[in-house]
């Protein structure tokens, strides 16, 4: 574990070092852990758009709110 001024001033071979051997290194301050710097890692699959497409299915009145609800928000009918 690094202090934050070790960490500042060593931050590019910190990062350098996490990078090539994918260890993590905790940032510290008064010798408790307050961050950490890990490798990044993209996610392995892009989201697809259109996945669910045709597969949500909405009511007719899925816009009509049920008389319970209005009543118990003194609302007027909406």
């Amino acid at each position: 574990m690094l202090n934050i001024s070790e960490a500042k001033a060593k931050l590019s071979s910190v990062i350098e070092r996490v990078v090539s051997t994918g260890d993590e290194c905790l940032i510290g301050k008064a010798g408790k852990p307050v961050a950490k710097i890990v490798r990044y890692e993209p996610s392995r699959k892009p989201r697809r758009l259109g996945l669910l497409k045709g597969k949500i299915r909405l009511a007719k009145d899925w816009e009509t709110w049920p008389d319970d609800i209005v009543a118990a928000l003194g609302m007027k009918g909406e």
